[in-house]
Formats: structure tokens, sequence, C-alpha cells
């Protein structure tokens, strides 16, 4: 002992290199986890493309690594895990940013490699695949091969991919099979989702007993985890907003896809189960109540009324709303909103107030019975208490689309521009697609800036662009911004989508006429002829285009035809006059001119008879004028808007070479008379005279048909 304590301590232990090829490769396997984490958490955020440059990053390293160890003769410690989580992770990471291919390949690589036992269940993910690419048969053989690497124990795994099998099946259109697989599942562990697919598969080939059999079993279901008889512990309370409870909300969640299939299993079963569809929701009805569903048998006997509205049996449905009113209150509100609708389109405005107050007096801030009573208020033209319902409404619910609708045409009405505008562009905000909304902006700009006003009807035009009336509108203003190209432009737009409108028709023939360009001017004045055919001046207009074209022979013959349909026709004598002479067709002249003169004489008569009566009329007017008239003084309605006019740009033209004797005037008519008849009337006045102004120049005649008073 003595010997060995003189020998004196021992040296310390040898320090290891920091930079021992153990330490290297293990740092980095470190940094390879590192990044597969981070790219998991990237795919969590929804940043797909950078979670892929992530994965690929691990990869790369990952072979490094490997490499490194081979090189210094430490291959058995090569972590054949950590392999497995790059490609499983590079693979997912293709699979979301939809490179179906590369995720494919990667999967491959996997399943194929004997070392991973458990591989063969990521054929499910390449079924996925497969089944986004519709590719249904490659779907459902990569989930058989998955399910013969599922054992028997793993009951809850084999059953969602037997369920993916039968869905596969649904989108093949092979139904049997479908259902053969989704009643394996529930025969064996029966689940909400799967007996809702195998009731769409029965809906789908009509087996109404089945559907019934299916229904009553998704009835007895009760979810892992939800039990129905604490739904008020389900609902949000103020516990939920102090603190997050993500079992209660996972819970809240499966309850919610519950009833949503129910219902909407409900309300296909009923009217298919029974050739009476009543008798159809009555069954449904009871079954659900039987179950315990009360809040969803009512969902269902507001959609029998909705059924029979639907179907335009209005008398069985306001029955049906009836036969709520002494059930649960809430059902009572929303079976007299209901009814109140009914009402309001049957045009039974006292009923329909009435069942909008009973929908009141069970919820004041019911939205829809404001706007129902306020749908009313406003077809009696009580405006300003229409507004007031329509904001109440919209205090009770902000974003109701009807209210602020409504509110904004009653605003329109009562000429709150401004406010309307607010409203039909806050409303826009919500329904951007909604055509009317866009509509109403581009009707309230036109007002006061017509340039913001077309580009409002230019995004129209890209929603509807066959529209003829946007079109039409689009051409009227552009005329009035003095823009003819433009406006002739949409009126040829709008007539090749609506080719009966006469507003459209006529200007596109004053354009052509005032362009000199008769021949194309002709073919709408016949279609006006056509669409009009009582009305002489457009046949007129059509014998008037020829003639000036040159086509003197063909407009005499329409004159005369225009002469055999209307024979007091002033205007038509006149014209048979005029071209008889230029024609050097004297002995016809003559005839005319005599029909012209009877025509004018008696055409005077009915004047003077009508003035007279006029007359008559105007003096009674006097006397009474100091009573008022429909309860006000004054005009008993608003002076009517005139028609549009199609033509403030066109010009009088002069008459062209051959037409100087076309000038009509009633002194020229006599010296025709004269000539034919041997009469000098040089210096005779003659009575009635008109001035010289051409009688077909239509440039200021209103050719648009009258509006009604507002």
């Amino acid at each position: 002992g003595l010997g060995g304590a003189a020998r004196g301590p021992a040296p310390p232990l040898q320090k290891r290199a920091d930079n021992s090829p153990e330490d290297m490769c293990r740092e980095m396997e470190k940094e390879v986890n590192a990044l597969i984490e981070e790219s998991a958490q990237l795919n969590l955020e929804r940043r797909f493309g950078e979670a892929l440059e992530k994965a690929k990053d691990a990869g790369k390293r990952e072979r490094k690594l490997c490499a490194k160890r081979e090189a210094t003769g430490l291959a058995d410690q090569i972590n054949i895990d950590l392999t497995y989580s790059v490609l499983f992770n590079l693979a997912n990471q293709f699979h979301a940013n939809e490179l179906y291919a590369e995720a494919l390949k990667a999967y491959s690589e996997i399943v194929k490699n004997k070392q991973y036992h458990q591989s063969g269940r990521l054929r499910v993910n390449m079924g996925n695949i497969y089944f986004e690419q519709k590719k249904y048969p490659n779907a459902i053989k990569m989930y058989r091969m998955a399910l013969d690497q599922i054992p028997n124990t793993g009951r809850d795994i084999r059953a969602k991919i037997i369920r993916n099998i039968g869905v596969a099946f649904v989108r093949l259109g092979q139904f049997q099979d479908a259902i053969a697989s989704f009643e394996q599942i529930m025969e064996a562990s029966a689940d909400v989702q799967t007996g809702f697919n195998l009731f769409l598969c029965y809906y789908a080939l009509g087996e109404t007993e089945k559907m019934r059999k299916v229904f009553s079993k998704l009835l007895a279901i009760k979810a892992h985890g939800v039990d129905l008889e604490d739904e008020d512990e389900l609902a949000v309370g103020l516990e939920d907003v102090l603190r997050a409870d993500g079992l209660k909300e996972v819970l809240r969640e499966k309850h919610k896809t519950i009833i949503k299939h129910l219902a909407i299993a409900a309300k296909l079963l009923a009217p298919a189960i029974e050739q009476d569809v009543g008798a159809g929701f009555d069954w449904a009805i009871t079954q659900l109540r039987n179950a315990n569903y009360t809040s969803l048998a009512n969902e269902l006997e507001i959609a029998k009324s909705l059924h029979f509205m639907r179907s335009r049996q209005f008398e069985r449905a306001v029955e049906t709303l009836k036969s709520y009113e002494k059930k649960d209150p809430q059902l009572v509100a929303r079976a007299a909103t209901n009814l109140s609708f009914i009402y309001f389109h049957e045009g039974d405005y006292n009923s329909a107030i009435k069942y909008a107050d009973l929908a009141m007096r069970h919820n004041r801030y019911n939205a829809k019975a404001l706007v129902n009573k306020g749908n009313v208020l406003f077809m009696r033209e009580e405006l300003e208490l229409a507004r007031r319902m329509y904001q109440e409404s919209m205090g009770a619910d902000a974003d109701c689309i009807e209210a602020i609708y409504n509110l904004g045409l009653v605003s329109k009405r009562l000429g709150l521009t401004g406010e309307a505008l607010a409203l039909f562009e806050k409303l826009h905000g919500i329904l951007p697609d909604s055509i009317e909304v866009v509509w109403q902006i581009a009707d309230l700009h036109e007002q006061f800036s017509p340039r913001t006003a077309i580009k409002w009807f230019n995004i129209l035009t890209t929603r509807v662009p066959a529209d003829p009336g946007v079109l039409s509108r689009l051409g009227n203003i552009f005329l009035n911004e003095e823009d003819e190209t433009q406006a002739f432009h949409y009126h040829m737009e709008s007539y090749r989508y609506y080719p009966v409108n006469m507003n459209v028709i006529s200007w596109l023939g004053a354009y052509f006429v005032k362009n000199e360009m008769y021949e194309r001017a002709v073919h709408f004045f016949e279609r006006a002829a056509q669409i009009q055919p009582i009305e002489v001046k457009w046949k007129l207009m059509v014998a008037s285009c020829h003639r000036r074209s040159g086509d003197y022979q063909v407009a005499l013959d329409i004159y005369l035809q225009i002469h055999r349909e209307f024979p007091d026709n002033v205007e038509c004598l006149r014209y048979l006059v005029h071209i008889s002479d230029d024609l050097g067709k004297k002995d016809q002249v003559h005839e005319y001119v005599v029909k012209l003169r009877k025509a004018e004489r008696t055409q005077e008569q009915a004047a003077l008879t009508t003035g007279a009566g006029t007359q008559a009329q105007d003096m009674g007017a006097v006397q009474n004028e100091n009573v008022p008239r429909n309860g006000t003084f004054g005009n008993s309605y608003a002076q009517p808007e005139p028609p549009p006019n199609y033509n403030n740009n066109s010009v009088q033209r002069q008459p062209g070479p051959g037409e100087a004797g076309y000038v009509e005037s009633d002194y020229h008519l006599a010296q025709i008379e004269a000539a034919s008849v041997g009469v000098n009337t040089q210096g005779k006045k003659v009575a009635g005279a008109k001035g010289n102004k051409a009688a077909d120049e239509w440039g200021d005649e209103m050719l648009g048909e009258d509006l009604l008073p507002m």
C-alpha cells in the first residue's frame, strides 16, 4: 500500500476531440430533424411552397449525413427512421403542392423498401392522390392494397379505408359496389358519415324502403363523446369566450356535422317515401321527435311548408304554417314570417302585416319579419314607414341583404340619392356578384356622374354581356355625352340581342338617315313596320328612304300600298302627288290632289270638333280649379318624364339632287293642282299653310313610346 501511495495522483482523463466524426454526424442529424419540424409547421400554416423547400433541404442534408457515416466507417449508425421521416415529409409536401407525380414517386420509394415494415399503409396516401386526380380505379386498387396491410385489430382504420373505397365507387357511379362497402362498415362499427353515404346511395337508386331503414339507423347512432341530451353543455357560454376549450370545440363541431347530415337526409327522405308528400314529412318529423331531435323536427316542419311554397301549393303551405300557431314560440315566429311572405306575394297586404306583427310579437328583432312589413308599406306608398322598418331590420341584423337592398330602393324613391348609393355600395361589398346591385349603383351614378355610370355599366356587361337593356342604356349615356360612335356601337349590340326594342330601332334608323345611308336605314324601318303594322309612319319612312336613295319606282309602289291600307292618310297622299308629278304621271296627279284636299278637309273638321270639346273641358276645369283633386291642390300626379329623344343630334337635311320638288308646302301643292286643272293661283293665299318643312323629316319627332305618369 505504501508503494502505491508513492506513485502520486492518477493522470486526468483524456478529453474527446470536439470535432470527432460521431459528434459531427450527431449535429447533422439534429439539423435534419429541425428542418423536418420546420417544414411540418409551415405546412400547418398553409405555406406550402416554403414547406417544400425545407423538406428538400432536409433530404439533401440527410443524404450528406449518410455519405459521411459511410466514409468514416460509421455505416452501422445510419438512422433508417430518419431516412423514413425525410422521405415521408417530402412526399407529403409534394402532395400539398399538387405535384402528384413527384409525391407518388416519393411514396413508392418508401413502400418498396423492405426495411419499413409498416409502410404498406402509406398506400392510403397514394390512393388519396389518385382520388384527387379522378383516377378512381387506381385509387380503389391502392386502398385495397393498404387494407391488406391493416390487421383486424385496427377496426377504425379499416373502416375509414373501406369508406374511401365506397366513396370512389360512388364517383364511378357504381352504387351497388359502394353500398356493399358502406354496409360492411355499418354492420361492424356504424357511424353517421358512413350511414349518410349509404342513405345517399339508396336515394340515387330510388330504394325508398331501404332509405327508411337507414334513416332509422342514423337516428339510433350515438357518436363517440357526443351526448345529445347534453346539448346545453355544448352551447357556447361565457366560459368558452373567456378560456379556450379545445375538446369542447371538437365535440361541438362533431355535433354540428351530425345535425347537418340528419337534416339533409330528412329533407331528402320526406318527399320521396310517400305518394302524399305531407305524409312523408309527418313520418320523418315523428321519427325525429322520438329520437329527441326536437329542434331538427321543428326545422323539418318549416321545410314542409317551404316545399309546398316551392311547388306553388300555397293553400297547403298556409294550412301547414297556421297549424304551428299553438306550438313552440320560436316555431310560431318562423311560421308567421313565412305566412307573411306568402300573403305579400298573393297581394293580401292586410294578412301580410298581421302575420309580420305576430312574428315580431314573439321576437321583436326578427329581421325577416321587419322586412316583410316594410315591403307591404312600400307597396302602399308609405315610404317613410317602410324606410323605418328596413332600418330597424338592419339594426337587428346588420348584414340582412334584403333590408339593405330594399332600404336602398326606398331611399332612391324618396330622393335620398347619397344614402341609397352608400347602401348599394355596402351591399356590393357583401354580394360582389349581384347584377341587381351593380345595376342600381350604375343607375344612381348616371344622375350626377355619367362617366362613373359608364364604368359601372361596363362592369355589368362583363356579368351579363347579352343584356340588351344594359347595352341600350350605355348607348343613351354616350349619346348624352355626344360620343355618337360609342352610342351607335352599343345600340347595334342591343339590337343584335333584342331586335324588337322600338326605341333602339328608331334611333338606329334615324342615325343611318342622318348619315345618308338610306339602304341600311330601310332595314330598321321595315323591322319597325313589322312590329307595329298599324303605325303608318314606319312605312312612310321606308318609302322616304327609297325615294332619297333614288329608287323612285320602289318608293311609289310602297306609297300606293300605304294608300290602299290607309286611304285617308294625308302624308301618304301628299307624297303621292309629289312623286307622281316627278315621274311625269300627270293623269294621276289630279286624282291624288283631289283625294288630298278631301282628306285635309276631313282632318280640319275633326280638329275643330276636338278643339271645341277640349275648350269646354278647359272651361269646366277653370270653374273648379280651387277644388282639390285626389285630396291635394294642384296637379293630381307628377308630370310624366318625356320619352328618350334619340334624335337630339340630328340635323335638318337639305334636299339633294333631284329632290328639289319635294319641299312640302301647301303653296307648292296648289301650284301642282293649278297646273293639272289649268287654274292660275298666283298670289292666292292658301289657308292652313304650314311652311316649307319636309313632312318626312323626323329629326325632331319623338320616336319613343310615351311613358306613363309616375
